[in-house]
């Protein structure tokens, strides 16, 4: 019998599609709900139940009472026990109270869906002796404890299941300061470390913080893009250093943490949220998306630009997004495909496959989008 620790932040990510950057503390969660964030946290746990489901008979979970657990065992008919009866609404306090409970128990893994903080939430109550896994769910995922995506979490616990060895390495716990975040500046710092079972192909690398200094690159990047842009077509212009390029190159205000909406190489809209996407998009004028990666991950949905939700792909349609990368970034993932972590597990596979990477003025790579380069 594989024994399974569940513990689900219901409250991770709820800020990421209204433009509030995270989720830490009540007021942050309230004006969320005011925008209208929905709560995705259980989704994504689901997303990765469904990945060894087929196993069932052979799992056993334990986790705590209501939306940290126990509704989604009942949901999927999973066998489970409550050994840990959180409050409602539930609080960072019951996520570290269940954690300790769930190490006394002698578990193969525990699963946390969550943020940084929730990993943060873990190691303060961390024995150095259980392996844990996180599936992505908040606004802030730098730490290095989180599988690719929640189906990436999925297809590793299968493995375990299934009796696969896999090595159990220390995984870097990093959270940032949220208010600082809201301001465009990163101040992250290492808390320490969390046990992982380790697969390359299912287990994200550390965000890379470091911002590269490739100027002449950068310049032929943003020269191919700004040349290409048409007059009739609005242009958002998502996070990152290599985005905020272009809008440095066009004069504009530029939202580092966010996506900002172009037309005629003027600013239209600064941070726009989802809401403010969807309205674009459902007036019916064309609209390119461009985006890039996150150093050392290689994700380009699910990290930092969760207003890019998955109705808004469907409505755009993925040809309508332009990925701008250096090369050095895409040599830095060592092989590994670009991720794409919509938090829609039938959107994602259709995504996979090879995408054109504008890489410099006039030119370009052919990269795969997925969990392998097998891609003809």
């Amino acid at each position: 019998m594989f024994k399974l620790g569940l513990i689900i932040n219901p409250f991770a990510g709820i800020g990421g599609r209204v433009g509030l950057k995270g989720s830490d503390g009540d007021e942050i969660r309230a004006m969320a709900f005011e925008r209208g964030a929905m709560q995705l946290a259980e989704t994504k746990a689901e997303n990765s139940f469904k990945q060894f489901l087929a196993y069932q008979p052979q799992l056993k979970v334990f986790t705590a009472s209501g939306d940290m657990g126990e509704s989604l065992c009942q949901r999927l008919g999973i066998s489970h026990e409550i050994v840990y009866d959180a409050c409602t609404p539930s609080t960072a306090d019951d996520t570290k109270a269940l954690m300790k409970r769930l190490q006394q128990l002698s578990l193969d893994l525990v699963l946390f869906v969550g943020g940084d903080g929730t990993a943060r939430n873990l190691y303060e109550v961390y024995d150095d002796q259980q392996s844990v896994l996180g599936v992505p769910a908040g606004v802030k995922i730098h730490s290095g404890v989180y599988a690719n995506s929640a189906e990436s979490a999925g297809l590793l616990i299968s493995d375990l299941i299934k009796g696969k060895m896999l090595s159990v390495i220390e995984a870097d716990v990093v959270d940032i300061d949220e208010q600082a975040f809201r301001q465009g500046v990163v101040k992250a710092r290492k808390y320490g470390y969390l046990q992982i079972p380790s697969s390359l192909q299912y287990v994200q690398a550390v965000k890379n913080g470091n911002i590269e200094v490739e100027e002449l690159v950068l310049e032929d990047i943003a020269a191919e893009v700004i040349e290409s842009m048409e007059d009739d077509i609005y242009y958002v212009i998502g996070s990152g250093s290599t985005c905020a390029y272009i809008m440095n190159q066009l004069n504009l205000e530029n939202t580092l943490l966010g996506s900002d909406i172009i037309y005629q190489e003027s600013l239209v809209k600064s941070d726009a949220v989802e809401r403010d996407l969807i309205e674009l998009l459902e007036s019916g004028v064309k609209v390119v998306f461009i985006m890039t990666l996150i150093g050392g991950q290689g994700h380009i949905l699910g990290r930092g630009n969760h207003q890019v939700s998955p109705k808004i792909i469907r409505l755009a349609g993925w040809k309508q997004f332009q990925i701008i990368a250096t090369k050095a970034k895409l040599e830095g993932l060592d092989g590994r495909p670009l991720q794409v972590d919509s938090g829609d597990l039938e959107l994602d596979h259709e995504l996979f496959g090879r995408k054109k990477v504008i890489t410099g003025y006039r030119d370009y790579v052919s990269y795969p989008v997925g969990f392998s380069n097998n891609y003809e």
